[in-house]
């Protein structure tokens, strides 16, 4: 073999003295042997328990026999669309193409297919016929129940059903992983399936202590429906306090979803990233350039799992649940000292953080006891009385990590919650924060600032945010930094009319921030934003939810946050008198464009014959009143 890489072709695991695989790793991303990548992360795992685990990334789909590079596997194949649904992959927020997939080798777009869990499902059924096969990964994840699909604008099946698979798995899964692979040496029998946490799986009758959803047909004709079925399945999402759910899929099968598997300890993650993982994408990819992805987090350090938020538009909650989880320190300096032996490093590491930088535990004792609360929010409306907010244990590593030979700089470019900093007393960690860890700008997310629309996001008011926006820039001027605040913001989420839009672009106007990126909310499965946007209630109190649908509209709201740019004047025209504010068209400080000027056309050149005209220049010609021309 040539390298520590796991198996991706036959003469590889021939080199290893394989006679063949138990598990085939099906992925649509290319193959990069770095904990931040599923299929890479997963397969280590199962490796050293001892299972035979071969990689068969970005497998043609057109051609049935790609996936039988391998032969058939002794316990079945895994089978994942990659680190990013296949959809979202392959499509902006206005459904057009992308031009780029940083997953693939050189960046290149079309190496996956549209759906790739079902697609490489029926290719392995096509070969093997009734192989096991086990999907997860975000896309499994995220499509378990019936959902509402952006892309075909209706609401489809469980994607259990569609892609005809034995088995799937949801959440982070390396305990289910393991405890799957258990099962199916034991002779997979369907009686152990209900002890499977993080599984779902299809049968004819639920077991009595499941609680059943509302069926899919009913999900697919009401939406008022629809979004009682998806509060409850988003309500049961927790290890201590969820229940097991049952939803009927056709006229003779339910899928079954057990509860999510318990976060692992700090020990047991600790143990997953320290595996040997190569830290780098596959040779055979050298020829392309590599893969993109990589770049973002060769030199960062993945710090911790789940986030306790609760953003509406965040799929977070889904898939990797409220509770926060994280590394011990001692392992993250560690593989810290690791990187600075790595090619390519120049001294920075570029991020410590995860989904949430500064979450390094739950939310509150009672968390790992009794769950997250089903019908509170940590941080919203405003942070919990028994919120814990200490900063000092991620202080104190970020000190530690500054210090190791061979690091000069280590910043937090992850999500950080500026209401959390807030809520601390201590100062220490903003000022160290802006001291030693911003690289010129800190990009926070305080998404709008329009009351109703926040309110719908599950976000902090503008107050917290622009109190926050003032400390930071009073500890820059301090130091005699010029550091500033990027805020990303987003157009139209379900809440936000043209009037709220305009309240942002205001807002922009009296702060001089000018974006050079907006953020269109894209109605992606799993949150509860999604389900907004497709039932116009909003499920956790089924009141209305104003939905800008058209496309129309999105431009102008996504205009309104850009309206210093002169391409987007005569859509924030557009909006501004549709919404009776022709006040703020106009040249006074208080306006956001111009008015429309009808530009002057020059007089089109005479078709008439002339004669030749005179070379002497008559007076007219030469500036004098009067004269004539002869």
């Amino acid at each position: 073999m040539r390298s520590a890489f796991l198996p991706t072709t036959a003469q590889d695991m021939t080199a290893l003295g394989w006679d063949g695989p138990d598990f085939v790793f099906v992925s649509g991303d290319a193959y990069v042997d770095h904990p931040s990548f599923g299929a890479a992360l997963l397969g280590r795992v199962l490796n050293k328990a001892g299972y035979r685990v071969a990689i068969l990334a970005q497998p043609d789909w057109r051609n049935p026999a790609s996936v039988s590079r391998f032969g058939r596997p002794r316990l079945g194949f895994l089978v994942s669309a990659g680190v990013i649904d296949s959809m979202v992959n392959h499509y902006t927020a206005a459904k057009k193409p992308r031009s780029s997939d940083a997953y693939a080798p050189g960046g290149r777009a079309g190496c996956r297919p549209d759906r790739a869990t079902i697609v490489y499902c029926n290719l392995i059924r096509r070969a093997f016929g009734d192989v096991p096969i086990v999907i997860g990964g975000v896309e499994a994840s995220l499509r378990r129940f019936s959902h509402y699909d952006y892309w075909d604008d209706t609401v489809r099946r469980s994607i259990l059903v569609d892609s005809g698979a034995d088995l799937l798995l949801y959440g982070m899964g390396e305990r289910t992983i393991l405890a799957t692979a258990r099962w199916l040496e034991r002779g997979a029998s369907i009686e152990e399936l209900p002890a499977l946490r993080g599984a779902c799986w299809m049968g004819a009758v639920p077991p009595p202590n499941y609680v059943m959803l509302p069926d899919h047909q009913a999900c697919a004709r009401d939406k008022a429906v629809y979004a009682k079925a998806f509060l409850a399945q988003h309500n049961q999402q927790d290890p201590y306090r969820g229940k097991p759910l049952a939803q009927k899929q056709d006229e003779r099968r339910f899928l079954m979803q057990n509860p999510p598997d318990f976060p692992l300890t700090r020990a047991e993650l600790d143990a997953a990233y320290a595996l040997p993982f190569e830290r780098a994408w596959h040779p055979d990819y050298d020829e392309a350039g590599g893969v993109p992805a990589l770049e973002e987090v060769k030199f960062s350090l993945a710090a911790t799992r789940g986030c306790f938020g609760g953003c509406s538009f965040c799929s977070i909650t889904f898939h990797q649940g409220r509770i926060v989880s994280s590394c011990s320190p001692a392992s993250l300096l560690q593989e810290a000292r690791l990187l600075t032996h790595l090619p390519g490093f120049k001294g920075y590491i570029h991020d410590v953080g995860g989904p949430t930088a500064n979450f390094r535990r739950p939310a509150c004792d009672g968390q790992l006891k009794r769950g997250a609360c089903a019908k509170k929010q940590c941080l919203f409306p405003k942070p919990c009385d028994k919120l814990i907010v200490d900063h000092r244990e991620f202080l104190e590593l970020l000190r530690e990590l500054r210090t190791l030979p061979g690091v000069k700089k280590v910043f937090v470019r992850s999500g950080l919650r500026y209401d959390y900093i807030q809520a601390d007393p201590n100062p220490a960690f903003l000022q160290e924060l802006c001291e030693h860890h911003v690289s010129g700008q800190l990009k926070v997310a305080p998404e709008h600032v329009c009351p109703q629309v926040l309110a719908v996001m599950g976000k902090p008011s503008r107050q917290v945010y622009d109190s926050f926006a003032r400390r930071y820039e009073a500890i820059n001027r301090e130091l005699g930094r010029s550091q500033y605040l990027v805020p990303y913001l987003m157009s139209s989420h379900p809440g936000s009319d043209l009037a709220s839009a305009i309240e942002l672009a205001l807002y922009l106007r009296d702060t001089g921030h000018q974006p050079e990126q907006v953020q269109d909310f894209y109605p992606t499965p799993g949150t509860l934003s999604t389900c907004m946007f497709y039932t116009g209630l909003d499920p956790r109190t089924m009141e209305p939810v104003y939905v800008p649908r058209t496309t129309r509209e999105k431009a102008m709201q996504r205009a309104l946050l850009q309206y210093r740019r002169p391409a987007n004047h005569g859509l924030v025209r557009e909006a501004l008198a549709k919404a009776g504010r022709e006040d703020l068209i106009g040249y006074g400080r208080e306006c956001l464009v111009p008015p429309w000027r009808k530009p002057i056309k020059k007089a089109a050149p005479s078709a008439k014959k002339t004669s030749v005209p005179n070379t002497k220049a008559s007076p007219r010609a030469k500036g004098k009143p009067g004269g004539k021309r002869k």
